[in-house]
């Protein structure tokens, strides 16, 4: 029997508590978890990738080893599909908080199939107490100085705190 492999592509920026349910859950699902940090020119992040790759690394390690999984991170600036089969991967991790992320996953699911269809696509939803919870949002409140330690790993507040430091 081959490794399960997963993909768990997004922006992470920052990792949330969100994005540690997803990957908890992908760790049950596969024996190698790869988490991949989009890297696009066009956009500029709070954290530049390999902060956000330490971040990951740091926070979703314990996890996938209390799962039983292998952790990888990397990073990619291709197309979600060719960076998960580069890696082997078979399993493509989405997660869902609400209508609005599965209608547009369902899109993107529809074309990545056609795309790739060696590669499937695993919808994990969020509980209900994750729901809320964006990089964006998190974001926001911790530049206006608001505690953001309900929805993001300690590590993580912690890097937010120095990068967003007021002066």
């Amino acid at each position: 029997m081959s490794a399960r492999i997963a993909f768990y592509p997004g922006s992470f920026d920052p990792p949330t508590n969100g994005h540690v349910e997803v990957a908890r859950a992908a760790a049950r699902l596969s024996d190698r978890l790869i988490v991949a940090v989009g890297v696009h020119p066009g956009k500029t992040p709070l954290f530049p990738a390999a902060e956000r790759l330490e971040m990951l690394r740091a926070v979703f390690a314990p996890i996938a080893e209390a799962e039983g999984a292998v952790l990888d991170c990397v990073t990619f600036d291709d197309l979600v599909v060719d960076a998960a089969r580069r890696n082997g991967a078979s399993l493509l991790i989405r997660g869902l908080r609400d209508g609005t992320d599965l209608d547009y996953e369902m899109q993107m699911a529809g074309m990545n199939a056609v795309l790739a269809p060696d590669i499937q696509t695993v919808f994990l939803p969020a509980s209900p107490i994750a729901r809320p919870i964006t990089a964006t949002l998190v974001r926001q409140i911790a530049a206006m100085g608001g505690d953001v330690s309900a929805f993001v790993p300690a590590v993580v507040r912690e890097k937010l705190a120095t990068r967003l430091r007021r002066g």
